[in-house]
């Protein structure tokens, strides 16, 4: 599944004091699945699922005489085995059958049933955060809501699938499949492997025949139908297609259409060409996460689809797209064997991400990505987790910040320790051993081991039956008379072993050095020729650490000028703004808006400060001149919203001209820094916008609206409130929202509440792994309080509208 928004992990992630000691073992297998054939049809006046199953089965090792299937909240109506009735029973979500004789070992029995499924009716033990419970969701069934089209999909991780078919629901299972789905002629279907054929009933329905020839876990079987356009695209001869709304068709190939690159890439990367038959990609109404690897079928949520002007700022779906594709190789072709050992599907998958940016885009983006997702991690405060964890409270659990953002880190160390070519081929090793099956992180160092020769226990054990990371203070002692340097390492926490990278600057040039950290304190001594001016610790930056050390502003300047990595200038950059009323690190600002890589000259941009003495005009005149030919529109944009800060109304000509461009962020800040000096003009600009075009510039829109004090457009703001709220770092911004939060809570304005309400709905949901759900809970409480006390002639309808919500969380 796709990694998590970053905000949202940091605002509401509820990390476990100590893990639970309940040991979640690998699912026993009894029997194995061999091939599963379904035929289904949808009551879309109950939200059910009509089907006929029939599940191949072998005994895994020793003779059976019975099978049990998950299947939950379902309604049986007959089963058969091998054609012929059969005893069963049915409790507590398990259908155990009674077989016709004892199976031994290869021999194949087929069991019939037919049932029907009531997803709405589900309830799943564990956890209260469970996001896909339902494992089949109807989308405006009845065709109620006008802003919704009518669609089906399903979710199968973690287990799932058994809410709309009998199997055994277990990632260590492997199956291949047949479904007939019969839908009504308008609607679109898709499905895992191939479409055979498709029949066109009498009633007005059609019958789809998908058909998947290669083993793939239960999870990972997928069913979508809907209103969609196919817009066609291919790699080697295989489809690759996308399905959008028709109102996304001319930019799907803008969104997805790297696709048969990272095809071409990931293939040539892990020396497996890409394995399946197909690759489709789906957008769906309401998911319940941001996407997941259903093999050759990936859904994605809404945020996917995207308008050229968002496009042209920066594809924020490509990471989805990348991480979602990688799976094919770690997690459908080779399936973590428990929930427990969840870091060989997701930490390669969040890894892919890097991979991509580095040959796409060059390695400053994918280092900017990982520094991102190590910040995700350190700051969701989970470290007394294991990567991999046999105690857990729930598997749902899993799916967090260590399985994919720390995960991740530690393959990127792994890979330096190995070197490219062993690590490489490492995978490939993995992945060749394993296809079509699975396998746990112990697979994974036996294949690490057996291509590089090393012995990898103690990285393993450290890392991945572990936990926490480094956190060392880093001292210099100078010895000036044998010009040499001794570099204390003390770790606190946790002792780990690793490499690390030290890089010496002097006026001659650079010295690199690689040592080993193996104690709590470790000291290494070297040799200079004149007293260095620089020392940088950890110089490749592939460590998951905290490093502490004290470093001058000079040594910082000198840093950003000479050391070569992203962290190099961004970790300095951040540094030399604090100390801008120094010229050199002001012109070091400066000269940071020539940087190669756009991320940091934005945020040269957002730290500058243009009230300084030192060579104002000359920064106002390259702020402008990036404002206009910058060649990324997000530089264009934040060089905007700095120029309007200013509040020169000399600046209006590069406003207007700004609202022109096609960018969503350069109009949107044009817009912003307009209203600083014209208000008349930008609200006049405002007025003339489409409600399309506002949605898209809404974060500027609803802050204009909320500094005007405009309550006209509460509806308005309500709708995009909970973003700036919620999904947003920027204290300024939380602040006036929440201002705007206030009004909307103590207003009468049924369609603000409404508004509101399902927005809270919406990510109470999508988010529920993360404790939004409750706390948009506690929120709408709030709100039905404020309620209560009004005198509002409304507020019987406000205090139903928001208790409606209430209940569309907690069901």
């Amino acid at each position: 599944m796709k990694k998590i928004l970053i905000a949202v992990i940091l605002l509401f992630s509820i990390a476990l004091s100590a893990q639970d000691r309940m040991y979640q073992a690998e699912r026993e297998k009894i029997n194995d699945l061999v091939h599963t054939k379904l035929k289904v049809d949808f009551n879309f006046e109950k939200s059910q699922l009509n089907g006929e199953a029939w599940v191949t089965l072998t005994p895994h090792f020793y003779k059976v005489n019975k099978v049990v299937l998950d299947a939950k909240s379902f309604n049986i109506y007959e089963v058969k085995v091998n054609n012929a009735k059969a005893g069963y029973n049915y409790s507590e979500n398990e259908l155990t059958i009674e077989l016709d004789k004892a199976y031994k070992k290869g021999e194949e029995y087929t069991v019939y049933i037919k049932y029907t499924a009531k997803p709405e009716e589900v309830t799943q033990q564990g956890s209260e955060n469970i996001t896909d419970a339902k494992g089949l969701y109807f989308i405006d069934p009845k065709e109620e809501d006008p802003d919704k089209p009518t669609q089906i999909w399903t979710q199968g991780e973690t287990e799932s699938s058994s809410c709309w078919f009998p199997t055994i629901d277990s990632p260590n299972q492997k199956t291949t499949q047949e479904i007939y789905m019969t839908v009504p002629d308008k609607f679109v279907t898709l499905s895992n492997g191939t479409l055979k054929s498709q029949t066109k009933n009498p009633n007005g329905t059609r019958t789809d025949y998908w058909k998947m020839d290669q083993k793939h876990a239960p999870y990972l079987v997928f069913m979508g139908v809907g209103e969609f356009s196919i817009v066609k695209d291919s790699w080697n001869g295989i489809e690759v297609n996308y399905y959008v709304e028709p109102e996304f068709a001319l930019e799907a190939k803008a969104i997805f259409g790297n696709t048969p690159e990272m095809i071409t890439f990931y293939s040539t990367l892990t020396g497996i060409p890409y394995p399946w038959d197909k690759y489709s990609q789906i957008v769906v109404r309401d998911y319940v996460s941001g996407a997941m690897e259903n093999t050759t079928a990936v859904v994605h949520a809404e945020n996917a689809h995207q308008k050229k002007g968002q496009l042209i700022d920066n594809n924020e779906w490509e990471s989805t797209i990348a991480h979602e594709l990688f799976h094919h190789w770690f997690g459908d072709l080779v399936t973590s064997e428990s929930w427990s050992n969840l870091t060989v599907n997701e930490s390669f998958a969040t890894y892919s991400v890097y991979l991509w940016f580095a040959h796409k885009y060059g390695k400053d983006k994918a280092d900017a990505n990982m520094y991102s997702d190590v910040q995700t991690y350190m700051q969701s405060k989970s470290e007394d987790k294991d990567l991999v964890r046999f105690y857990y409270l729930d598997r749902e659990d899993m799916f967090d910040t260590v399985s994919y953002h720390k995960g991740n880190a530690i393959l990127h160390m792994l890979r330096d320790i190995l070197g490219d070519d062993a690590f490489f081929q490492g995978m490939n090793t993995y992945l060749t051993e394993h296809k079509y099956g699975t396998a746990e992180a112990q697979d994974l160092r036996l294949a690490f081991e057996k291509v590089s020769g090393k012995d990898l226990n103690w990285f393993f054990n450290q890392w991945y039956y572990g936990n926490g990371h480094i956190k060392m203070n880093v001292t210099y002692d100078y010895n000036t008379i044998n010009k040499t340097v001794t570099v204390n390492v003390n770790q606190k926490g946790n002792i780990f072993k690793f490499p690390l990278s030290i890089d010496i600057y002097e006026e001659s040039g650079k010295t690199s050095h690689n040592v080993w950290v193996e104690n709590a304190q470790n000291s290494f001594t070297f040799s200079f020729n004149k007293l260095p001016k620089l020392i940088n610790i950890d110089a490749k930056h592939v460590l998951l650490a905290e490093i502490a050390e004290k470093k001058t502003l000079e040594e910082y300047i000198y840093q950003f000028n000479n050391a070569p990595h992203y962290l190099d200038r961004r970790l300095s950059l951040e540094e030399i703004s604090k100390n801008q009323s120094n010229k050199e690190a002001f012109n070091t600002l400066i000269k940071a808006l020539n940087d190669p890589y756009y991320e940091i000259r934005v945020l040269a941009l957002e730290n500058i400060d243009l009230f300084q003495k030192y060579n104002k005009k000359e920064a106002i005149d390259k702020i402008v001149n990036l404002a206009q030919f910058d060649p990324k529109t997000l530089v264009q944009a934040a060089a905007i919203g700095i120029i309007g800060k200013l509040i020169d109304p000399i600046y209006k000509p590069l406003f207007e001209k700004g609202m022109t461009s096609e960018s969503y962020s350069v109009t949107g800040n044009s817009l912003t820094s307009l209203y600083l000096i014209d208000k008349q003009a930008a609200i006049a600009k405002v007025n003339s916008l489409s409600e399309d075009t506002k949605d898209y510039l809404a974060d500027a829109i609803t802050t204009i609206y909320i500094r005007e004090k405009d309550k006209t457009k509460l509806p308005f703001i309500a709708k995009h409130l909970l973003k700036g709220l919620f999904l947003t770092e920027d204290k300024r911004t939380q602040q006036t929202y929440g201002e705007a939060f206030k009004w909307i809570s103590e207003s009468d304005n049924i369609e603000a509440i409404t508004n509101l309400t399902n927005d809270f709905v919406k990510l109470g949901l999508q988010y529920k792994k993360y404790n939004f759900d409750k706390m948009s809970v506690n929120m709408l409480n709030q709100l039905v309080y404020t309620q209560q006390q009004s005198k509002s002639s409304n507020k019987n309808e406000l205090i139903l509208i928001l208790k409606t919500g209430i209940s569309k969380l907690i069901e």
